[in-house]
């Protein structure tokens, strides 16, 4: 039998041999959206995923084109669609909106209430509500060092990358990704990178831009060619709690094509 002194003595040694592998993690000092966001704009952005009902798509996307080229339009309207798609390989029968509003939470306050003073927006939401299944919706800012969205020609394919992190992961998420980014410029394909504030927390979309999908392969493989990606994929991935890609066509109306 192990004596009072033996036993402290065999806990103290595996307390050391186990301190030897447990990280050590300096207290944040302020919110991860303040770290990472960038500074010189006050850009919030909006995205929606609508699942319409198969026989409504070509209707559903006619009324949403017109609606958002009058709000884009309208200079009383501090709101601008930056993207429209359609999902073509991923969920089916799917829209997916991406909105910029230029201001931040003080832009999207105003134009909400001057939309639900606004009649004939009323009647299109409901006009739109009998076409749809389902609809949700998250708020988002944009990485420091990601590319902003602007608008492009086509034709283009969009895929739009969900990853689902670790809670606490996401400086460390982006820490990585600031260098990570610099690998994949050559083709033009980064087209911006964001990360949720409400709704689904902890949630991260890079979209990307390919002319088809040989191309995506082709500019992805190319990626594990330069010294360095594959380092990021090595410690990104166990912050990983789910990912999804989609592939995504855009609309005749999206400024991104």
């Amino acid at each position: 039998m192990l004596t009072l002194k033996q036993r402290f003595s065999e806990s103290s040694d595996k307390g050391w041999f186990r301190s030897l592998f447990v990280h050590k993690v300096d207290a944040r000092k302020d919110a991860h959206s303040n770290l990472l966001s960038k500074k010189e704009t006050s850009n919030l952005y909006k995205i929606q995923f609508h699942n319409v009902k198969p026989e409504c798509l070509e209707a559903y996307n006619s009324l949403e084109a017109e609606v958002q080229n009058r709000l884009h339009q309208d200079q009383d309207y501090p709101c601008e669609v930056v993207g429209s798609w359609n999902t073509w390989y991923g969920e089916q029968d799917q829209a997916v909106h991406l909105w910029r509003y230029r201001g931040g939470y003080p832009a999207l306050t105003e134009c909400l209430k001057k939309l639900n003073n606004n009649k004939e927006y009323l009647e299109f939401q409901k006009e739109r509500a009998k076409m749809l299944v389902s609809r949700r919706n998250q708020l988002l800012l944009e990485f420091s060092f990601w590319n902003e969205p602007l608008p492009r020609p086509g034709p283009s394919i969009y895929e739009m990358r969900t990853y689902n992190l670790k809670p606490g992961t996401m400086i460390e998420w982006g820490n990585h990704w600031a260098r990570a980014i610099q690998y994949r410029q050559e083709n033009n394909e980064a087209v911006g990178g964001f990360f949720s504030q409400i709704g689904d927390l902890y949630v991260v979309y890079h979209l990307w831009a390919y002319g088809s999908l040989q191309s995506r392969e082709e500019t992805r493989n190319s990626a594990w060619l330069k010294e360095g990606w594959d380092a990021n994929v090595h410690y990104t991935v166990p912050l990983i709690r789910s990912m999804e890609s989609r592939i995504m066509i855009p609309t005749t109306s999206s400024p991104l094509q």
